[in-house]
């Protein structure tokens, strides 16, 4: 009897370890299992902050064309593309952003370069004239290149070097459509009649577009084109 009641006690201690240590399994796992949980939920979170964020940006920032101005020599030689950023937008770096162009015959890609040289930047239209095409900034322009006219820029963030824009801020990208036999995007001006379409496209956000039809005769030597 004396012998049967002690292994019973014995089994009974060995049944309570057993049970103890898988306590103790089922609790560590649960804790990995939670903290695996907690850190993909972060993740997860970060990544949804961080999608959500650049949703905005693409969908509320960019940048609008509010007017296009030309310039003749005989025919359409330059022009003048004022922009904006869009409302909501962040800021835009020039340095970053591209105009594609095309007059249904040639397609152009035009790229800032004004850290290269110092003509394809203007902090202000031309101060003894106020003529915005007397300044300097076409005379260099190539097929490449488009150039900037600062218009209001309260902040000042929009530098030949870094040149950014931001709410409230107007600048002028100049094109050099190109007279004849010359250098200039089109390398040749634009005759009557065309039609000419492209956008301005910031790094982040919205296009602006660019879509005119040159006039049926150059009689002004300034005319609105958008």
């Amino acid at each position: 009897m004396k012998l049967c009641k002690m292994l019973r006690k014995k089994d009974v201690g060995a049944t309570g370890i057993g049970a103890m240590i898988v306590f103790i399994a089922t609790v560590l796992v649960a804790g990995i299992a939670a903290s695996v949980l907690i850190q993909t939920s972060m993740k997860l979170e970060t990544a949804a902050m961080t999608s959500g964020q650049q949703t905005v940006e693409e969908v509320s920032g960019g940048i609008a064309v509010f007017d296009i101005t030309g310039a003749r020599g005989t025919n359409l030689r330059y022009l003048a593309i004022t922009v904006r950023t869009r409302a909501g937008s962040p800021n835009i770096d020039l340095n970053h952003s591209i105009i594609m162009m095309s007059d249904g015959t040639n397609k152009v890609i035009l790229t800032y370069i004004g850290y290269a040289d110092a003509l394809h930047y203007n902090a202000t239209v031309d101060g003894v004239t106020g003529n915005l095409f007397s300044t300097d900034n076409w005379a260099t322009l190539t097929n490449e290149e488009f150039g900037i006219i600062v218009l209001e820029d309260a902040d000042q963030s929009c530098q030949r070097m870094t040149p950014v824009i931001n709410s409230g801020d107007k600048v002028v990208l100049t094109v050099h459509c190109g007279p004849t036999g010359g250098t200039g995007c089109f390398q040749t001006e634009v005759p009557t009649r065309v039609d000419v379409f492209g956008r301005v496209i910031p790094e982040i956000g919205s296009a602006g577009i660019i879509a005119f039809t040159t006039p049926a005769a150059y009689n002004d030597a300034v005319f609105d084109l958008q």
